[in-house]
């Protein structure tokens, strides 16, 4: 639905703060922008302290990598601890049954906690770049949720069957289902989707009058067929979906009409990479709920660093090809730094207007912080270059990214083939087919692996493994990854080799030959078990420590069919859940009017209701 002008905060309006790729801890030991992140998440807890919300959704990707810093950390606490704890009373009534949703080992939300005095509840789900590793399978949002400043929500605890539960809110007349799903592998999410593998539960009373919030942080844009979730795979139910991972600032929601919900993509906070994603303005929205209506407010964020990109070709200017004008290029490029410089510096100026006056014009520029400047130079046709560090060191002082202000390239098909006999793959086509796809010089390292162990040819260890175990090695920094995959893969081989029957008399035959084919023979059954479970890696899941047992109620749901029809849609039943602890009727249509109590425990039993989701082949999930 479209959204409303303008909803102001009343008893029977749910105000949210929602923000999504904080990234704390990028770059954190650069002397420069160390700490750029976590002052501007410092900044969106203020914003959500002063602007007196009921709650901030933060849509994955709080912490750069999944093993932040003490420092990184730290910080976070501290913001949280400082604007988002106090003695406000929190309006907000759960009427849910938190353990269903919420992973913190104490089945309740930390508002609620009689030891805690939480004003803004902050609730979070994990990205791909926080995601869970290591002994005990745990996340960085495991830590904050433990210690009760945030609650985790939206755990992905078995991809092959994924249940989305929904936390129920209610505050006055106005009841807000809360659903969230933490990143997993695309490809993999994508195949869920379309075998029905992914269920959504509804409360099962009055569902026309609930809000249905939903958080995501998947690929929004499609890079390659199933490498993105479309919208239509969402179920049409959903009102509002807050769609992270994509840093770039979309400040206004799109409408699917198709699916009848409309898309925020919040964007990042602090810029990761020197891209045309990252020029937008950064954002923070406040998100105004009235019974089935809502209104957005975008809240520009001041800490962040203004970002200024160009693209030039050399060209395509007055300047001519060859050593003679070397110096003529180095000049005319250090000109149009500087012009870069000085209109981002106009830009932070024209867009933070109460921070600067006339009286004092030197302490005014002071507070403009150093700006990140990036020109990507098309040198092709003869051009002579400097060094690219080189040229970047002119502008220390002036700039914040002072190794990489310029990135030279040349024409595409030029870059491809002088990569092509730098590298030794024999396929040389195929590799320039893929390397074309790319943008401009940029060429993934999974490219590279890829095509490495495609020639590699190996029997023992699954090619798709080990490409996605290096790259979890890089992203996320992770030492151990690579010992664990090795150590996992050598004990599920030894498995397969003990289940395959061989001929003692073959494998030890008279001759050397005979053993080396039975031996190849053994190898050749082993890789073919190895292709039927071509998976991506993850780290194994260590086995939870015994919680005291609760009584639960039994429920049932309808399981998703194996495998969708690979022509036709089809609808796919699942279960549906509320938990109320009264009447239905008197529960949920009375006005939460006074802060419910911290020490109400007790949950009645659950309803189930039948609800249809999309389920079918890739080509219905992109008709238009």
């Amino acid at each position: 639905m479209p959204a409303s002008p303008n909803i102001a905060p009343g008893p029977d309006t749910i105000s949210i703060l929602l923000t999504t790729d904080n990234h704390v801890g990028y770059n954190e030991n650069d002397p420069i922008r160390g700490d750029d992140a976590w002052k501007t998440f410092h900044e969106i807890t203020k914003i959500a302290k002063e602007r007196d919300v009921d709650m901030l959704v933060q849509g994955g990707d709080l912490f750069h990598i999944n093993k932040p810093s003490k420092k990184s950390f730290f910080h976070v606490m501290k913001s949280l601890r400082l604007n988002c704890m106090g003695d406000r009373a929190c309006e907000l009534e759960m009427l849910s049954d938190p353990s269903l949703g919420l992973y913190n080992g104490f089945n309740t939300v930390n508002y609620e906690d009689p030891n805690l005095n939480i004003s803004v509840p902050v609730f979070a789900i994990s990205g791909n770049h926080d995601d869970a590793t290591g002994d005990g399978f745990l996340l960085p949002l495991d830590i904050l949720s433990i210690s009760g400043l945030i609650n985790h929500f939206g755990k992905v605890e078995d991809n092959e069957d994924i249940t989305v539960s929904p936390l129920l809110f209610q505050k006055g007349l106005t009841k807000l289902a809360l659903y969230g799903l933490a990143n997993v592998r695309d490809e993999r999410l994508h195949r869920a989707f379309r075998d029905g593998l992914v269920k959504f539960q509804r409360p099962n009373i009055h569902t026309q009058q609930w809000f249905n919030l939903f958080c995501i942080h998947q690929n929004h844009a499609q890079h390659t067929y199933t490498s993105s979730i479309p919208e239509n795979f969402l179920p049409k139910f959903l009102d509002f979906v807050l769609w992270g991972h994509e840093h770039e600032c979309i400040p206004v929601p799109s409408h699917n009409p198709e699916c009848g919900f409309d898309v925020l993509q919040a964007g990042s906070s602090v810029a990761t990479s020197l891209a045309e994603g990252e020029l937008s303005e950064k954002f923070v929205f406040i998100l105004n709920i009235k019974g089935k209506e809502y209104s957005i407010e975008p809240v520009k964020l001041r800490t962040v660093r203004p970002f200024v990109m160009k693209e030039i070709q050399l060209l395509a200017t007055s300047l001519l090809p060859g050593a003679a004008s070397k110096n003529d290029v180095i000049e005319f490029l250090s000109e149009e730094a500087e012009r870069s410089i000085a209109e981002a510096n106009q830009k932070f100026r024209l867009s933070n207007k109460d921070f600067f006056s006339d009286l004092d014009p030197l302490f005014n520029q002071d507070k403009i912080p150093l700006p990140l400047i990036r020109l990507r130079v098309d040198y092709s046709g003869g051009f002579e270059i400097e060094n690219a560090q080189r040229f970047s060191n002119r502008f220390v002082g002036k700039i914040a990214n002072v190794n990489d202000v310029i990135q030279f390239h040349k024409k595409r098909a030029k870059e491809t083939d002088n990569l092509i006999r730098k590298t030794k793959f024999v396929d040389n086509d195929l590799f320039k087919q893929g390397i074309n796809k790319k943008k401009s010089t940029e060429i993934q390292l999974n490219d590279l692996m890829s095509e490495f162990l495609k020639q590699a040819e190996l029997s023992l260890l699954p090619e798709v493994g080990i490409n996605d175990a290096v790259q979890k090695y890089i992203e996320n920094d992770d030492k151990h990854i690579l010992e664990q995959f090795i150590k996992k893969e050598i004990r599920k081989e030894k498995e397969l080799l003990l289940q395959i029957d061989v001929d003692d008399e073959e494998f030890h035959g008279a001759d050397e030959t005979q053993t080396k084919n039975a031996f190849k023979h053994v190898l050749a059954q082993v890789k073919k078990e190895n292709s039927k479970r071509a998976v991506s890696y993850e780290p194994e899941q260590s086995p939870e420590p015994e919680q005291p047992e609760v009584p639960k109620t039994k429920t049932k749901t309808t399981k998703a069919k194996n495998k969708a029809p690979k022509k036709s849609t089809k609808v796919e039943k699942s279960a549906v859940y509320v938990s109320n602890s009264e009447s239905d009727s008197e529960t949920l249509n009375r006005p939460a009017s006074s802060r419910p109590s911290r020490k109400s425990k007790a949950k009645a039993k659950l309803q189930i209701q039948e609800v249809e989701i999309f389920s079918g082949s890739d080509s219905d999930a992109y008709m238009e």
